[in-house]
């Protein structure tokens, strides 16, 4: 084989390499995910905040959540800790982030818990349709907590995305039974 071909062999072979180790590792690596899940309620916006805005009581409209617990901070301030215990048992620790009365927002990261995110960052807003109805926004933006290659089964990306679509459809499903 002259030198000529022999460069071009180790070039195509060299290209070909790098590409299946580019194309194998953005098919398994860990992406940027988004949620939002949404729901219209038959009540004015102020009355459906009311019972939206207590950051240290998710229990009081998300079936979910047996106890939550202000642990560090004040509630409703930046900065506030809580621990949320899971009707299972299990628990989450998330931190406000950003707390708006007047914009009927707050958000909130998770530090630690059993849900397969990281990463976590989400939003919950009311919006005013009109004088008897709001809708209601929840959304997020995570990763896997299987950051790997190869995440556990249970632990990939269509897992982390189906629980946090459940995890908000299951709070607004209830929030607008018992709010309206």
């Amino acid at each position: 084989m002259s030198h000529g071909k022999f460069s071009e062999s180790i070039n195509f072979s060299l290209n070909c390499f790098i590409n299946r180790l580019c194309h194998g590792a953005s098919k398994n690596t860990a992406g940027n995910l988004a949620v939002e899940e949404k729901v219209t309620i038959n009540a004015p916006a102020s009355k459906v905040w009311a019972k939206v805005n207590n950051f240290g009581d998710l229990g009081a409209w998300h079936p979910a959540v047996a106890k939550t617990e202000i642990t560090n901070g004040t509630n409703n301030q930046p900065a506030a800790v809580r621990l949320l215990t899971l009707q299972d048992g299990g628990t989450i620790k998330e931190t406000l982030t950003a707390y708006s009365a007047a914009g009927m927002s707050y958000s909130y990261v998770i530090n630690e818990g059993v849900l397969p995110v990281s990463q976590y960052a989400s939003t919950i807003q009311i919006k005013p349709i009109n004088s008897d109805s709001s809708e209601v926004i929840w959304s997020g933006n995570f990763k896997r907590k299987d950051l790997s290659a190869t995440p556990a089964s249970g632990q990939d990306d269509e897992a982390a995305s189906k629980t946090i679509h459940a995890v908000y459809r299951g709070g607004l499903d209830n929030l607008k039974k018992i709010t309206e």
